[in-house]
């Protein structure tokens, strides 16, 4: 798995950001509040969801407003390409993932993808800080070493912490001789609670009977406390009605009003809209009068304008004919100019025929083929003649270059073979190099058998005293327990408490059986197995040292490498010679190809020139020259029969001007004459005037169109108005409009009578009377005569509920003189009450008991099982960083720490290390964990900061050390500059406060 891009869309006070093409080894550096805790959280939260809101980690809600979220580009094996977007939504966000061929999925897929992997497991794996480290800083004694064992079990301290709390819990529960614990303090009451029973059960039938009594006083106490509340309410009730009684009445009354106005058919807004239909409809009248006259008005004054209308239809061919006249005066330029042109193209004829000097006339130049494809023709064969010319200088040249090359190569390859060594000579050194590295191999195989003969030796010695030790404090824990349960069955057989007797029993039997079954120390068969296996191979590496010969190795290897450097350049100059014989003969090749090319363009060339008729002397040395003289010749010839012939359409264009402007001054105008300017003024001049009167005409005709309409329309808008007042007097069934405003006026009085019904209704509705209760009520006649009645059998009841608390009084002291000691009942309920506490905190007891059992064997089971491959990859781990210093991580035989072994085989534990060694086994363990028990897990590893306490040498090891996790990836954030020399430029990842620089 690699993360490839990331692309926040807004997450804390990063916005829009991209990074792309991340490394293998990435390095974001950045000061102080640059963003560096907010990436890795946003990584996490991609990965894992964002922390809810009752979480006590940070949310990062960006602050101005943005999308919450952002998306991550990851490379999985076997899916390639994949996408992981996640957005604000539900509790952790809404996830969309996308695969490489499309396929969508949400959290369900994000979690097949990451192998059901959480984000409390991934940072105590793969994700470490600082914080780790200073761990180890604030702990002393064995707490240190607890703690890097639980670190390189579960990647964080939770191993060590959870022992040490089953064990806290336990002592706070029960101690043999403790006094304080819960199960010793309840023990306790159970035994004086059960001398004090006994005595109270003398006095249980006299209390039996105050109990009765007392039972039957608080019934009629109750009794009568309900009849007072009765009484109490309907007295309430009474007052209230003294309150709303006049509202009541006046709502009967607006009632039946109301009811005798009936329904009455009357428009909404009835007398408002007839009085607004009358203001609209007598402004109509002078309106539509004055337009009447101002239309009269304006039929006459049409009347008295004529305009000539056979001149205006003859307009557009009047116009047309006047628009000539421009063309006229064009012309006759025009044709000056062709005149002085036609001139100067006989004068480049003349010049032509002179530089060509061919024997031909006009007409046969005219018919000479100057097509494009024969001009493509001929400038292709000059400009070959031309390119064959360079190219046989340039060949020239290349040859004899490539030639000088050839000899020189040729020397320096026969110098190189007599240097090297001979193929048999080589073959025998060789061998000799395989079989001194044969002899390291077996060495070292050597060292490290006799290594683990050494380390199963130590500690079968040290698991037999271990397991002694442990086993008899188990032996005087069990045996304590079972004395107090042995006393538990007496006194369940004292007190007839069969449960307490069978549970004491049963767990003197347990304990019995345990200590009755002492095991040895296991493995011991195994370990000798071991041992005896690895001397035979210790005798079997000794004898195969003995078959290896000395030898001078070294001068050996210096010979053979010196000799490989020779081949190798021996093998290039061959290469070299190769590729130059090739060059030399493509040269030559290509002289062949330019005498074929040469011979076929001089044939193609004499070829055109005879269709061309142009002699073969020119055609050697000017062929395009001429070829282009004769296409300007045809050029101007042409241009020339072009003028002559425009000459002729000029001469006719302007006669049929002149023609038709004669025939339209005969017809309209009476002065007309020759000149063909004045004549046109005079017509537009008429035109003009004719124009003016038909606009004129036109305008006064809209005008009057505009009126009759406006008249037309005030004339619609008076009827509608007037029967929208017919309809309003229609629906209200009346014939006039006085019998409409009378109808009008007693609306309104109903209108007034049910808002003051509503206001009354709002005033009532706060009232604790219902409907059913005021109707009871109406009937009342003396309400102040009623209230005194109540207020006497309140009074009578007051008295006896008095009378009543003070028996209930005697009764209770009698009582309590009873229960000083406590009453029988009570005694008997508290007892049941502890000794179900007794019994439930031994169940606790004894489930934090199993627990730390069941945690004990766990741990057992991961020391034998898979903590030795997870140390000895640790153990490579330490020995690289401290540069050989410390070899050996070595578990303890009691407890759950670890010895750390350095090169002179001195034993020491975690508290006895230096700050920077204990820092650096705790990174040795942490990444050990990764590449072992989670190496199926192909995780980025993100460290933060995690080495600032380390000096520069140990700082380069670290760095050195991480490069070779290839199958994790690695991001680095860091805020120290320093660091950065250690990293390649091109992996660091630059962060500022105010924006992040994009890897594109």
């Amino acid at each position: 798995m690699k993360i490839q891009e990331i692309h926040i869309y807004g997450f804390g006070h990063l916005n829009n950001i991209e990074i792309k093409n991340l490394s293998d080894f990435q390095v974001f550096y950045g000061e102080n509040e640059a963003g560096k805790s907010t990436i890795m959280a946003f990584l996490h939260g991609i990965l894992f969801g964002f922390p809810t809101k009752q979480s006590s980690e940070l949310r990062y809600e960006p602050k101005n407003g943005s999308s919450y979220g952002g998306k991550l580009r990851i490379f999985f094996d076997g899916h390639g390409l994949v996408t992981v977007e996640r957005i604000r939504g539900k509790a952790l966000g809404d996830v969309t993932v996308t695969l490489e061929d499309g396929t969508t999925g949400n959290e369900e897929l994000l979690k097949q993808l990451l192998g059901n992997m959480d984000k409390g497991l991934y940072q105590a794996i793969f994700s470490f800080n600082i914080h780790g480290l200073q761990n180890i800083h604030q702990m002393k004694g064995e707490e240190l070493g607890r703690f890097l064992f639980s670190t390189g079990t579960l990647g964080t301290e939770r191993l060590a912490k959870t022992e040490a709390e089953l064990q806290k819990e336990l002592e706070a529960r029960f101690k043999p001789s403790g006094k304080k614990p819960v199960i010793n303090e309840k023990l306790k009451a159970v035994h004086e609670l059960n001398s004090e029973l006994t005595k109270a059960a003398a006095k249980n039938q006299e209390y039996e009977k105050l109990i009765t009594d007392k039972e039957k006083i608080n019934t009629e106490i109750k009794n009568i406390s309900h009849s007072l509340l009765e009484l109490k309410g309907e007295v309430d009730k009474l007052n209230e009605w003294q309150k709303i009684h006049s509202l009541v009445k006046e709502e009967r009354w607006i009632n039946n009003e109301i009811v005798s106005l009936g329904d009455i058919p009357f428009p909404a807004r009835g007398v408002e809209r007839i009085e607004k239909l009358n203001q609209l409809i007598y402004p109509y009248n002078a309106q539509i009068s004055g337009l009447m006259e101002r239309v009269m008005q304006l039929r006459n004054e049409i009347a008295a304008i004529k305009p000539d209308k056979q001149f205006l239809e003859h307009e557009s061919q009047l116009l047309a004919a006047l628009n000539q006249i421009p063309i006229y005066e064009q012309l006759t330029l025009e044709k000056q100019q062709c005149e002085l042109k036609l001139v100067d193209l006989e004068d480049k004829i003349s010049n032509i025929n002179e530089r060509l000097h061919l024997p031909l006339n006009e007409e046969e130049i005219f018919a000479i083929n100057t097509n494009i494809y024969m001009k493509n023709q001929v400038e292709q064969v000059s400009r070959k003649k031309q390119k064959l010319s360079e190219v046989k200088q340039e060949l020239e040249e290349k040859f004899r270059e490539e030639q000088n090359v050839l000899e020189e190569l040729e020397e320096k390859v026969h110098k190189a073979e007599t240097k090297v060594i001979a193929v048999q000579e080589r073959a025998r050194l060789e061998k000799l190099v395989t079989e001194e590295r044969e002899k390291g191999k077996v060495e070292l195989e050597l060292k490290a058998v006799q290594d683990k003969m050494e380390y199963y030796q130590h500690s079968n010695e040290q698991e037999k005293k271990a397991f002694a030790k442990i086993h008899k404090q188990k032996q005087i824990q069990f045996l304590v327990i079972g004395v107090l349960l042995l006393l538990l069955a007496f006194y369940g057989l004292y007190s007839q408490q069969w449960i307490l007797l069978v549970m004491g029993i049963l767990g003197s039997i347990l304990i019995g059986a345990f200590l009755g079954n002492r095991r040895n120390p296991k493995n011991e068969t195994d370990i000798s197995q071991v041992l005896s296996q690895l001397l035979e191979k210790e005798k079997q590496l000794i004898q195969k040292l003995g078959s290896f010969k000395n030898s001078n190795i070294s001068a050996i290897q210096e010979k053979l490498n010196q000799d490989q450097l020779l081949r190798e350049k021996l093998q290039l100059l061959k290469v070299k010679l190769e590729q130059q014989q090739t060059q030399y003969e493509k040269v030559i090749r290509k002289f062949e190809e330019w005498e074929s090319e040469e011979a076929e363009n001089k044939e193609l060339l004499l070829k055109l020139s005879k269709e061309l008729n142009i002699p073969e002397y020119i055609a050697n040395s000017f062929f395009l020259e001429a070829f282009q003289l004769i296409e300007q010749y045809k050029l101007v010839g042409r241009e020339k029969r072009h003028l002559l012939i425009r000459l002729e359409n000029i001469n006719l264009e302007q006669s049929k001007i002149t023609e038709r402007l004669a025939f339209y001054s005969k017809e309209y105008i009476a002065d007309h004459g020759n000149d063909l300017a004045k004549t046109a003024f005079l017509l537009r001049d008429k035109l003009k005037e004719e124009h003016g009167r038909l606009i004129k005409s036109q305008e006064k005709k809209e005008k009057l169109e505009d009126f009759e309409a406006d008249l037309k329309q005030m004339k619609q808008e008076q009827a509608h108005l007037i029967l929208e007042r017919k309809k309003l007097l229609q629906e209200a069934n009346v014939v006039d409009e006085e019998a409409f405003y009378e109808l009008g006026r007693k609306v309104e009085k109903k209108i007034k009578l049910i808002e003051r019904l509503a206001d009354i209704k709002k005033q009532l509705q706060y009232s604790v009377l219902t409907g059913k209760e005021q109707e009871r009520l109406l009937h009342i006649h003396n309400v102040d005569e009623q209230i005194s009645q109540y207020h006497d059998k309140i009074k009578a009841l007051s008295s006896k509920l008095a009378e009543l608390q003070k028996e209930q009084a005697a009764i209770n002291y009698q009582i309590q003189v009873l229960e000083e000691g406590g009453s029988y009942s009570e005694l008997l309920h508290i007892f049941k009450q502890k000794k179900f506490e007794l019994e439930d905190a031994a169940k606790d007891w004894s489930v934090y008991c199993i627990a730390q059992n069941i945690l004990s064997q766990t741990v057992e089971k991961y020391k034998n099982a898979h903590l030795p491959r997870m140390l000895a990859k640790a153990e490579e781990y330490l020995y690289f960083l401290t540069e050989e210093q410390y070899h050996r991580i070595h578990l303890q035989k009691s407890g759950t720490g670890f010895l750390i072994e350095r090169s002179d085989y001195t034993l020491f534990e975690a508290n006895e290390l230096s700050q920077a060694t204990t820092e650096q086994v705790y990174v040795s363990i942490r990444l050990a964990l990764a590449a072992t028990l989670y190496e199926k897990y192909h995780f980025p590893i993100i460290i933060d900061d995690s080495f600032v306490n380390f000096d520069e040498n140990r700082t380069k090891k670290i760095i050195e050390l991480l490069t070779t996790l290839k199958t994790n990836q690695i991001l680095f954030f860091t805020c120290h500059k320093h660091l950065l020399p250690h990293f390649q430029t091109e992996n660091i990842q630059h962060l500022h406060k105010d924006h992040v620089e994009v890897i594109s």
